[in-house]
């Protein structure tokens, strides 16, 4: 193989190591360009040709990522987000309701406690679905509902 086409192979394996850090699929898909133009370079294709084919292909690999469900990403609400806030799915017991709100003891303080729609006052462990504010929403554990229905 000549030295130049080594190029393309060295830069593919720098992109697909890099790739292997980040956790993105975008720098895969340009590496996918790099190994397209060194497939050119063995063919015989010109620099420009190989320059032209790694565009090409690495371009058209992203846009083929973009619309695959790799590509796109659900945006959650930050309150809502367990990623952004770590209190999210986090138990906590609620001793008695009040007109589907409560104060409760979490994290060695007192909070506000609110019931999400839906959610039965009976369970006593909950889980925290969002934060608004000072405000946990909470819904029933989902460990409490399989006890209920093994009792």
């Amino acid at each position: 193989m000549a030295p130049g086409g080594l190029f393309w192979w060295i830069g593919a394996g720098v992109l697909i190591a890099l790739e292997l850090i980040s956790g993105t699929f975008y720098l895969l898909m340009i590496a996918l360009g790099c190994i397209g133009a060194a497939i050119a370079r063995i063919a015989g294709a010109a620099a420009d040709i190989q320059f032209s084919v790694a565009a090409v292909v690495a371009l058209a690999a992203v846009l083929l990522l973009r619309r695959s469900r790799f590509g796109r990403r659900t945006r959650k609400e930050a309150s809502r987000n367990p990623d952004v806030n770590l209190d999210i799915g986090q138990a906590l017991t609620v001793a008695a309701w009040h007109e589907r709100r409560a104060r409760a003891n979490y994290r060695g303080a007192e909070w506000d406690v609110e019931l999400a729609a839906g959610e039965p006052e009976d369970a006593q462990l909950y889980e925290i679905a969002e934060m608004r504010g000072s405000c946990l929403v909470v819904v029933a554990s989902r460990h409490a509902k399989a006890k209920a229905t093994v009792a």
